[in-house]
């Protein structure tokens, strides 16, 4: 009965000492945390707050592309960049799941509705090439002003569609010589 009291009491200890270990190794990993939060809390921010669409419609005239709005279409542009990306994965992963339908009309709805996605996928493809057009735009500073005229496009415009490189009229133009002439 002395043996195994004494084998607990060790094995108690060692359990403690295993314990001591871990904390002190805890103890280290957490200051390594420290210093490099540290060191990357002291490199400078350069964060601008963004505003919101009411704010950039009350701007005035003379603040028209100025560099909080160039912001916050520029983060319109990579969030819509985002949800195409996101959303031909989806497509991919959704074309890739094999269904075996024996029914003749189910497998043909089925084939329908991977058309309409894969159509809709191909449009977004387009979509991407201009959003990736309105980004270099941003950075070459010609963002916000028709490709035609050289007048600003306008930010109503811009709101609803923030991949536009004409101005209203100057679409309204390119529209009607489509028309009659068929380009």
């Amino acid at each position: 009965m002395a043996t195994s009291i004494k084998k607990t009491t060790t094995k108690s200890t060692n359990t403690a000492t295993e314990k001591n270990k871990v904390k002190k190794t805890d103890s280290k990993d957490q200051e390594k945390n420290e210093m490099t939060t540290k060191t990357k809390s002291t490199a400078p921010a350069k964060e601008v707050a963004m505003i919101t669409e009411a704010q950039l419609l009350k701007m005035s005239d003379k603040d028209y592309m100025n560099q909080q709005q160039l912001n916050f279409f520029k983060d319109r542009l990579q969030k819509l960049r985002d949800d195409i990306l996101k959303n031909a994965d989806a497509t991919t992963e959704n074309l890739r799941e094999n269904i075996l339908v024996p029914d003749p009309a189910d497998r043909a709805t089925i084939e329908e509705e991977h058309a309409l996605e894969l159509r809709t996928r191909d449009r977004e493809r387009k979509l991407l090439k201009k959003v990736e057009q309105g980004l270099a735009r941003i950075e070459s500073g010609e963002y916000g002003w028709c490709e035609e005229t050289g007048e600003a496009i306008g930010i109503s415009r811009l709101l609803a569609r923030p991949t536009a490189n004409l101005s209203l009229e100057a679409q309204e133009r390119r529209e009607l010589r489509q028309k009659l002439f068929g380009d």
